[in-house]
């Protein structure tokens, strides 16, 4: 029996457009809530929102027999980190800011059993092999991960073709937020400068055959991406949603 098949990557891979939401609450009763809303994909976020190794897998657990393929994005390229996400059972990773071609080639290592990375060998106790009832899962891990980058300050985007360029990089997502304010718009992705280097970025990174990956939560700025050829694409926010529905129902009652 090999590896459960990865649909994200699958879908991708066939030129699917899929939509996403971020998921920040950092509690599974939350998480399993919004695996209910019928997204292609949930990322669970590890970087900016308060969660650690437990509850990271409290939410994949929740969420992975949804119609929602779960995407965790770690804290750091760390390859301890991704170590442990991929055991607990993670298929896709989003890692935060990287920005040379090196740290892309060691992030791909990083998710690979020998002899194509580094990947400590120890599934048998892992969900990622359902506990070693995967007899074959080693043999067949590597294939079905999916790693996407993220590229977020001008130094990225001065190295995207180095990152674009090494094997085993699925895709690579634009951070907006974090390039506008590296570009010095600080909370200001609406800049033109900031929108025209993202969907040149887009244009790029489609253009070298990878999945191409942006959050956005504007209607103008969603189309426009996926114009310029985002397919994994983020539309919201789940604390934003929830901090927002919460204030204008106090506003109309108080």
């Amino acid at each position: 029996m090999p590896a459960p098949i990865n649909p994200l990557k699958q879908r991708l891979a066939a030129g699917e457009v899929l939509h996403g939401m971020w998921v920040g609450m950092a509690d599974p009763y939350a998480a399993e809530m919004a695996a209910t809303a019928g997204f292609d994909w949930l990322l669970i976020d590890g970087e900016h929102a308060p969660n650690d190794l437990r509850s990271l897998s409290a939410q994949l657990a929740v969420v992975q027999n949804s119609p929602s393929h779960p995407v965790v994005r770690l804290p750091v390229g760390d390859p301890v980190m991704v170590k442990q996400a991929l055991d607990i059972g993670a298929q896709t990773l989003l890692i935060p800011m990287v920005e040379t071609g090196d740290q892309a080639e060691m992030l791909v290592r990083a998710t690979r059993y020998p002899p194509h990375g580094f990947r400590g060998v120890g599934s048998s106790l892992a969900r990622a092999s359902r506990f070693a009832a995967i007899p074959d899962y080693l043999k067949t891990a590597n294939d079905q991960i999916c790693l996407i980058l993220q590229v977020e300050s001008v130094k990225a985007l001065d190295a995207l073709d180095d990152i674009l360029a090494v094997e085993g990089v699925d895709g690579v997502f634009i951070g907006p937020s974090d390039l506008a304010a590296d570009m010095g718009y600080l909370g200001n992705t609406s800049e033109p400068k900031v929108r025209a280097a993202v969907h040149d970025a887009l244009r790029r990174i489609r253009a070298a055959g990878k999945f191409a990956g942006v959050l956005a939560t504007s209607d103008d700025f969603i189309a426009s991406c996926k114009d310029a050829g985002a397919t994994f694409v983020g539309v919201g926010i789940d604390v934003l949603l929830f901090v927002s529905a919460m204030r204008d129902l106090a506003k109309k009652y108080r």
